[in-house]
C-alpha cells in the first residue's frame, strides 16, 4: 500500500480541499467559471426555475469545473513530466484538453440559454 493509500479520509479530504484551493489560486479561467457559476445558480433561484432545471445547471456547472480542473491538471502534469520544455505532442495534448474545456462551456450556454429564456420571457 502506497503512503497516499494509507492516510486517513480526514486527509484525503484535506488534500482534495487542498487541491480545489490551489486550482482555484493558479488558474484565472477557474475562478471566471466560479464567478459565472455564482452568477447562474442566482439567476435560477431569483427566476425560480425548478428542482429539475436547478439541478440541470448544477450539474452543467460541475461539468465546466471538472473540465477546468482536469485540463489544469493535466497542463501542471505534463509540464512536471517535460520539465516545461517545448513538445508537439504535449501541445496536442493541451490543445485537446483545452478544447474540452471549451466544448462543455459552449454546451453549458446552451443549457442555460434553454433554461433561462423561458423563464425571461415569463416576465415580459
Amino acid at each position: 500500500m502506497t503512503k497516499f493509500k494509507a492516510q486517513s479520509f480526514k486527509a484525503k479530504i484535506e488534500n482534495a480541499r487542498h487541491g480545489i484551493n490551489l486550482a482555484l489560486r493558479a488558474e484565472k479561467n477557474l475562478r471566471v467559471h466560479m464567478i459565472i457559476a455564482a452568477m447562474v445558480v442566482l439567476a435560477g433561484f431569483i427566476l425560480h426555475v425548478g428542482t429539475v432545471k436547478f439541478s440541470i445547471l448544477l450539474l452543467t456547472i460541475a461539468l465546466v469545473v471538472l473540465a477546468e480542473m482536469l485540463n489544469s491538471a493535466l497542463e501542471f502534469a505534463v509540464d512536471a513530466l517535460y520539465k516545461n520544455k517545448y513538445s508537439r505532442l504535449v501541445k496536442f495534448a493541451k490543445d485537446i484538453s483545452a478544447g474540452a474545456v471549451l466544448f462543455v462551456s459552449f454546451i453549458s450556454v446552451v443549457v442555460g440559454i434553454l433554461i433561462f429564456t423561458p423563464e425571461l420571457l415569463k416576465l415580459l
